[in-house]
This record gives structure tokens, C-alpha cells and sequence, in this order.
């Protein structure tokens, strides 16, 4: 399976037709596409500002999950799009969207970090995981026990290594370990999809982190998995001593990382070459542990 169908086309005539009917003093500004994601459809609103709208009903739940980060947001020490103005269904559209601040950056997936920024992605997930309140989103397949993900990860991986050879000895090795370290204790606030895509970067430097539907109460070794996506081995060791990991969090993110990795290189091998290129570097890296 590769980047999912939308059930919704989402062109600028029907975000204008939202603003017009819901935002009226912001319809007049410019409207740029920018990206189709696997849930939502991202266009720049003026210079300021962007419009997020589900392209799924998946994403619908997850762009209400999106407007816990304004109360976030402020302790963070990167810029977030957390969310300015709210959007409600209609007659012609069936889903909350969102009107939100809009960040400057390129995807570190076309755009490689700085060994250095290891530790600035480490104080910001120090700075994200505070305890998550009660009432706090539930994420069925982010920030849980990596047992419940157990099955369909396992099944990817089968079917992964039949196809390609990034499926090693050593990558089995880490899901094992990963699978048999004990679960997280606390639960804290996660971003819960901490991908390359989701991480802006200029001039080698991290500039935000966006894309926030995933965001949820859990287990931090979710987030703790970018630094396999994000950093070869001496930068990513710098980086987990700085967020203060004990081995149980790091074998559990690893575990992520072999996850996120195999769901890259499986989806992006359909169509999105570029996701392919970073989930077997992840999966490589994962070996290392």
C-alpha cells in the first residue's frame, strides 16, 4: 500500500468556499498549495497563516487532536503550527479543519541535520514529555506498548524481508530486544509521528516540527525513535545521553525506529522513493541498536 486515496478532493475553490463561509476576513488572502499528506491537505494562507483540512475521515479525529498544542506550544523551543482558528463541517464539506500559524523550513527528509542538532531535538522532546493530563488523547498505535503493535510489524517485516534485504539478522535481534524491555511507566505528552517529514530544517539546522495529529499521551520512546531517523549512530548516542534515556526507553525507541522504518520503506517503495531511501537507512541504523 502506498500514500492512501483521498475521499475528499481538496482544491483551492473549496478552502476559499470554507474561509468565505467561516472566515470571511481571510478569504482574500493568497492561497498556495504546499503538500498532500496521508490525512490532511496542507495550503499557505497569506504569509502568516496555512489552512489543514482532512483529505480521510481518519484524519478528521486527528485534526481535533491538533488544537491541544496551542496550551503546548509555549514551553516548546521550536516552532509549532499550532492552531489560530477553528473550522467547523458544512453542507459541501464534511470535517473539522483548521486555520493554522505557518512555519519556514524544508522536510529533513530532503534536507540532512547537522550532527550538532542531535542535542537541540533532544532538549525539545525533554521540553515536549511532561506528564499529559487525564483527558489527554488516546493514540491506538502510537506511544503503546510495542506488543500491541507487535503483530503488524511482525507481518510487515516477514513480508519485507522476502522482498528486500534490509530485514537482518540484527534488526530482528533489536525488535527482540526492544519487544522484552519493560514498558514505559509514565504517560507522557508525545508529538507520536516524529518522522523526517515532520521535521523542518534550513541551512542543516531544525527549525520546527509539524503535524501534530498524533499527538497523545504515551510512551516517549515514540518520539525517541527520530533520533534513528534523523542521526547516524555518534550523534544519535550524544543525543539519547542528553534527554537522560535509561536502556529500557532506548531499546523500546529502537523498537519505533524498526516500525517507523519498515512503514517507510514498505509504503515508500510503492510511490514514494524518498520515504523508501529513509526507512531502510532506519532500519540500518536500528541495527547498529
Amino acid at each position: 500500500m502506498g500514500t492512501p486515496a483521498a475521499e475528499v478532493r481538496i482544491d483551492e475553490a473549496l478552502v476559499r468556499r470554507l474561509l468565505h463561509a467561516q472566515h470571511a476576513d481571510l478569504a482574500a488572502l493568497p492561497l498556495t498549495h504546499v503538500a498532500n499528506g496521508w490525512d490532511n491537505v496542507t495550503f499557505r494562507l497569506g504569509e502568516p497563516l496555512a489552512v489543514r483540512a482532512p483529505r480521510r475521515a481518519i484524519g478528521a479525529p486527528l485534526i481535533l487532536h491538533e488544537r491541544w498544542l496551542g496550551a503546548l506550544a509555549p514551553w516548546l523551543p521550536l516552532p509549532t503550527p499550532f492552531v489560530v482558528r477553528s473550522g467547523a463541517p458544512t453542507d459541501f464539506y464534511p470535517w473539522p479543519w483548521s486555520i493554522v500559524r505557518w512555519v519556514d523550513g524544508e522536510t529533513a527528509t530532503a534536507d540532512a541535520l547537522a550532527a550538532d542538532e542531535a542535542l537541540r531535538l533532544a532538549a525539545f522532546l525533554k521540553a515536549l514529555h511532561r506528564p499529559a493530563p487525564a483527558d489527554a488523547p488516546n493514540n491506538p498505535v502510537r506511544g503503546v506498548p510495542l506488543s500491541v503493535r507487535a503483530p503488524a510489524v511482525e507481518e510487515r517485516l516477514a513480508r519485507l524481508a522476502t522482498e528486500t534485504d534490509a530485514i537482518t539478522p540484527a534488526v530482528r535481534a533489536a525488535w527482540a530486544s526492544a519487544l522484552a524491555a519493560p514498558p514505559a511507566t509514565s504517560r507522557l505528552w508525545l508529538h507520536g509521528d516524529l518522522h523526517t517529514s515532520n521535521v523542518l530544517v534550513r541551512d542543516g539546522r531544525l527549525a520546527a516540527v509539524v503535524d501534530w495529529g498524533d499527538m497523545c499521551g504515551g510512551d516517549p520512546a515514540t518520539d525517541l525513535a527520530a533520533f534513528w531517523m534523523l542521526f547516524d549512530a555518534a550523534p544519535r548516542d550524544a543525543g539519547l545521553k542528553a534527554y537522560g534515556v535509561d536502556a529500557a526507553t532506548r531499546a523500546r525507541a529502537c523498537g519505533w525506529a524498526i516500525s517507523f522504518g519498515s512503514v517507510l520503506l514498505d509504503t515508500g517503495r510503492v510511490d514514494n522513493p524518498a520515504y523508501a531511501a529513509v526507512g531502510a537507512r532506519t532500519l540500518a541504523r536500528a541495527a547498529e541498536r
